[in-house]
C-alpha cells in the first residue's frame, strides 16, 4: 500500500493524479483503464478540495492498494471534513438535456459508472470513500 497526504486544494489535484498514475504505469495498466481511474481521482479529489473544509483548508489522504485475483487497484480517499456521502444523492437523469437537469452529481455518476466498486463510510470523524477498478 502507498499513501499520500496533501492539503485538500485544487492545486494538489495534479500531484494526487500523478501519484496514482505512477502505480498504474508500474502495473502496465491499459490506457483506457488509466484514463478512467485518472478521471475518477480528479473528480473525487476535487470534490474534497472544494467542499470538505470550505472555506478553510484541511488535509486528505489518498491510499493506493493493489489486489490480486482479479488484479485491481483500490484507491481510498480519507478526509476529516464535513460529513458527506456522495453516493447518497440520486443519479442524474441523463435522458434529460443539460438545461433540464439539476446542477451537480454528474461527476460522481461518471465515477460510479466507470469503476467496478465504490463505497463510502463515515468513521471516527472521517469521510472514507473507496473505489476499485479491475485491471
Amino acid at each position: 500500500m502507498k499513501e499520500l497526504t496533501v492539503d485538500a486544494t485544487i492545486e494538489n489535484i495534479a500531484a494526487v493524479t500523478a501519484f496514482v498514475d505512477e502505480l498504474l504505469e508500474q502495473l502496465a495498466c491499459p490506457a483506457k483503464t488509466r484514463v478512467q481511474v485518472n478521471i475518477a481521482v480528479d473528480e473525487l479529489f476535487s470534490n474534497i478540495a472544494y467542499y470538505a473544509y470550505h472555506p478553510k483548508t484541511g488535509t486528505a489522504a489518498v491510499r493506493v492498494e493493489v489486489t490480486e485475483d482479479p488484479l485491481a487497484v483500490v484507491i481510498t480517499f480519507i478526509d476529516n471534513g464535513v460529513k458527506y456521502d456522495p453516493l447518497a444523492k440520486a443519479d442524474p437523469n441523463t435522458a434529460l438535456s443539460a438545461k433540464e437537469r439539476e446542477m451537480g452529481g454528474l461527476g460522481i455518476y461518471m465515477v460510479k459508472k466507470s469503476m467496478d466498486d465504490i463505497s463510502y463510510e463515515y468513521r471516527d470523524g472521517q469521510n472514507i470513500l473507496r473505489i476499485k477498478k479491475e485491471i
